[in-house]
This record gives C-alpha cells, sequence and structure tokens, in this order.
C-alpha cells in the first residue's frame, strides 16, 4: 500500500511511524508531509530514511492509497480535498470533521461499521479522551443501555502535544531551582499543579473538550447517553486518566462489570485493590490497550457503577486508533 502521513513531525506524526512499524503495517511506499517548519527533515522508517515533503495543493497524493493526518483542523479543512481527489482514504486526527453528518467518526471496538459508509472518503479519529472512555463504555453497553456518563479527565502535559512536555520538564527543573517558571503551552504554570481547563469555554460554561466527549460519545455509540465532563490538565507526562460514573438502565454488579470488562476489546482488566493494583499513566505509557480499574457500584445511584481508566492518549488516542481502522478496511477489503 502507498501510505502518507501528514504532519510527520509533531508528536502523533512520530507516533504514527512507531505504531505503523510495531503492526507491521502492509506498506510499499511511505510519503511524509508537513509545513515550512518541518519540510526536509528526515525520518528512517523500516532501514528507509525518508525526507519530509512540503504539504502542498498539488497531485502529491496521487496513487496514494490511505493518509493519516495530525497536522490541525486548520491543515485538514484546507487540505481536504488535495487529499482525498485522487482516492486516498483520509484518517483525519484533528476536530475539524468529527461532527459533520457525512463524515463518520470510528473507532474499531465500538463502531467500525460506520467506516465503510464514507461519502467524502474522509473518517474522523475522535477526541483521545473519547476514545478511550468509548472503549470501556462499550463493554458495559453490550450488558445493559448507559443512560447517563459522569467523567473527570486528568489529563497529560503530552495531550497538548510535544512542547508541552517539554515545558513541563522545563517547569520542574526552574521551579527547583528557584527561577522564574516558563508558561507558553498552557494556562498556567502546570507544574505542581492542575488546570481545571482543557481549550476554550462555551457559553453553557463546559470547555470545548468536554462539549466534544458529550457529542462524540452519542454519535459513535449510536446512542441517547448523556454525558457531562470535567476535563483537568494534570503534571503527568503521558497517558490521560479518567474517572468514570455510569447510570445503567438495569443494576450491573461489581462481578458483572469485571467479566465484561476482562473480556472487552481493546480492554485490560487491572482491578486488584487487595494488592494495590489499579491503572497509573507512569506505568502505562506506550501502550496500546485501555486500562480498567477501581471498579465499584456507585453508592448514590442504585443503578450505578463507577470505575477508574488509563490510556496512552498520543497511541490509542490518536495514532493506533487511526491505524486500526485502516487495518480494518484492507481486512474487510474495503480500501
Amino acid at each position: 500500500m502507498k501510505v502518507a502521513i501528514v504532519g510527520a513531525s509533531g508528536a502523533v506524526g512520530q507516533e504514527f511511524l512507531r505504531v505503523l512499524d510495531e503492526r507491521n503495517f502492509p506498506i510499499n511506499e511511505l510519503l511524509l508531509f508537513g509545513s515550512t517548519r518541518s519540510a526536509g527533515r528526515k525520518y528512517t522508517f523500516r532501514g528507509k530514511e525518508i525526507e519530509v515533503k512540503l504539504l502542498q495543493h498539488n497531485d502529491d497524493f496521487k496513487g496514494v492509497d490511505i493518509a493519516f493526518a495530525s497536522a490541525g483542523a486548520g491543515t485538514s479543512r484546507e487540505f481536504a480535498d488535495t487529499i482525498t481527489k485522487h482516492g486516498a482514504v483520509m484518517i483525519d486526527n484533528s476536530s475539524a470533521f468529527r461532527m459533520e453528518e457525512d463524515i463518520p467518526l470510528v473507532v474499531p471496538e465500538v463502531n467500525p461499521d460506520d467506516a465503510l459508509n464514507r461519502p467524502r472518503n474522509i473518517i474522523a479519529n475522535p477526541n483521545c479522551t473519547t476514545i478511550q472512555m468509548v472503549v470501556a463504555l462499550k463493554a458495559i453497553e453490550n450488558l445493559t443501555h448507559i443512560k447517563r456518563v459522569h467523567v473527570s479527565t486528568y489529563q497529560a502535559a503530552s495531550g497538548a502535544g510535544a512542547a508541552a512536555m517539554d515545558e513541563l520538564y522545563e517547569q520542574y527543573r526552574q521551579v527547583l531551582a528557584g527561577e522564574p517558571v516558563t508558561v507558553e503551552k498552557f494556562a498556567y504554570q502546570l507544574a505542581f499543579n492542575l488546570i481545571p481547563q482543557i481549550d476554550v469555554f462555551t457559553d453553557n460554561g463546559y470547555t470545548k473538550e468536554e462539549m466534544k466527549m458529550y457529542n462524540e460519545t452519542r454519535k459513535i455509540m449510536h446512542s441517547d447517553v448523556k454525558v457531562s465532563a470535567t476535563c483537568v490538565r494534570v503534571p503527568a507526562l503521558r497517558s490521560h486518566s479518567e474517572s468514570i460514573w455510569v447510570e445503567t438502565e438495569r443494576p450491573v454488579s461489581v462481578e458483572e462489570a469485571r467479566e465484561a470488562f476482562a473480556h472487552g476489546d481493546g480492554l485490560v482488566l487491572m482491578d486488584n485493590p487487595e494488592k494495590k493494583e489499579y491503572p497509573m499513566p507512569l506505568f502505562l505509557a506506550g501502550k496500546d490497550p485501555v486500562y480498567v480499574g477501581r471498579i465499584r457500584k456507585d453508592m448514590a445511584n442504585e443503578n450505578g457503577l463507577t470505575f477508574w481508566i488509563v490510556g496512552d492518549q498520543i497511541k490509542k488516542g490518536a495514532a493506533l486508533n487511526a491505524v486500526q481502522i485502516a487495518e480494518y478496511l484492507i481486512k474487510v477489503k474495503n480500501i
């Protein structure tokens, strides 16, 4: 297959290279594209050095089967027609097309068949927090319908990109050295702090990140589920954590939920409180699955269940999910 990565030099672009190699994705030719800032850089993939080409409105995507895009919503909107005009399937990691009716929003463990209906040859990759949450929710939805979800997220610095991770490192160093703290990538100093804002606020008091979780979950799961989210940036480097409460149509026991999570697609059960075993971002960076633990009955609602999940948002929350979509299309011979 002829594959392209748009935004190859970014954190997710680099993760695409690792994931494609790890999963032995079938590639005959790989093209890398970037902005004027990254054009000319060279990366090694499977022993071959590949130079990043400048993304332009031309015929560079002729013959491309799949184009993974992770260069921001503005770039995706501007170049979508250029990328797809010769038949390439664009799997877009930005927020540009997620809520458009004629573009599927896909998590392969939840709604893979949606990827088959793509009138514009674009498939949207959901927001990272939504991806890992719906992978877990699917296991419960298979038991009984989920009516409501309350979720608080604990989102790592890497969710804001590679430069944000560097800034967190530098902030810790500056604080410990007694130096003035550099704040550029976040609204406030993140080191030794929590910031209860991710993205801008909307008129209803929720941030855009929180509203993404509401809207995207409903679209992916084809559900009337109501989601109320609070998204918080925390001074972890990589992997997002989420504390989730669900209300289901019928009560679900802890044992039943544990069994469902243990056999859920894309999930790993890590729930042994007596031995202090539960998911933590420090130990799960770079891992493929979503990890589930701290499973309890909700003491405030007899139809409620609460649990804790951790997933690597650069991997499953971005690059891996997109590659899994492409793998599914290949599997069903739809590309």
